[in-house]
């Protein structure tokens, strides 16, 4: 009531010069806000004609995230660019600065992923929900398989967080420090020499296991790796987009 009365008082009374007043005062704020941390938010994910979305939306707080308004945004904007793509970020900027400017926070749009799947592909999709807002969302393409494994797929991503679908995938620079670190600490460890590839081999399994999706191990049955639960299955791609990851 305040802002409202300093408002009017700034511009003569006039109503529609004092909400432009206000606008311009509290994107002043923004501008102010923009440089502290947003390491919270929120991530709504939209599975619409056959396309997946996630959108992720970043803020500094807690409290913020699970505000009716911004999660409730998140969705809207999940289901925007499902349907029209990216360009759907740009036409809700308005919304995105009346946010801003009403939580009083540095928000911002982070990740966005959207899956259109080929003809011979299915997608699954998992949002994992804390506290009223999506935290963990997971989108997965997969060709030649049924929508129960590609869900199932999605909730394994989630929570195993595997980085990449191959081991091919994995950059060779990473895979060889890796494994110059593995066999240091294998001597270091006073393992006999003769013993030594067979331990680094066996360090580096390890390793790709915890990276690589097709390697780990199926989280509702252990005994399957993921390459068995896929049979003639294929993992085409996956997104997954974690609050503050």
């Amino acid at each position: 009531m305040m802002d409202a009365k300093r408002a009017l008082e700034a511009t003569d009374g006039n109503a529609d010069e004092a909400a432009k007043w206000l606008r311009e005062k509290g994107l002043g704020g923004v501008a102010k806000r923009a440089d502290r941390e947003a390491s919270e938010g929120t991530v709504a994910l939209a599975v619409q004609n056959g396309v997946g979305a996630i959108v992720e939306i970043r803020c500094e707080t807690d409290f913020v995230a699970k505000a009716a308004e911004l999660v409730r945004f998140a969705d809207e904007l999940a289901s925007g660019v499902a349907d029209s793509g990216e360009e759907a970020v740009v036409d809700r900027s308005a919304e995105l600065d009346g946010l801003r400017t009403t939580l009083q926070e540095n928000i911002s749009v982070g990740r966005v992923v959207r899956f259109e799947p080929g003809p011979t592909s299915v997608l699954g999709s998992y949002l994992h929900i804390q506290n009223g807002r999506g935290v963990n969302a997971v989108l997965v393409e997969v060709k030649d398989g049924s929508e129960e494994l590609a869900h199932d797929l999605a909730v394994h991503i989630a929570f195993a967080r595997p980085q990449y679908i191959s081991r091919e995938e994995v950059p060779s620079a990473d895979v060889a420090e890796e494994r110059a670190t593995v066999e240091q600490i294998a001597r270091n460890e006073g393992k006999p020499e003769q013993a030594l590839p067979k331990i680094v081999e066996g360090r580096m399994n390890g390793f790709f296991k915890e990276r690589v999706l097709l390697e780990q191990a199926f989280a509702k049955d252990e005994k399957k790796s993921i390459a068995d639960l896929l049979g003639g299955a294929e993992v085409v791609r996956f997104a997954q987009v974690v609050v503050g990851g």
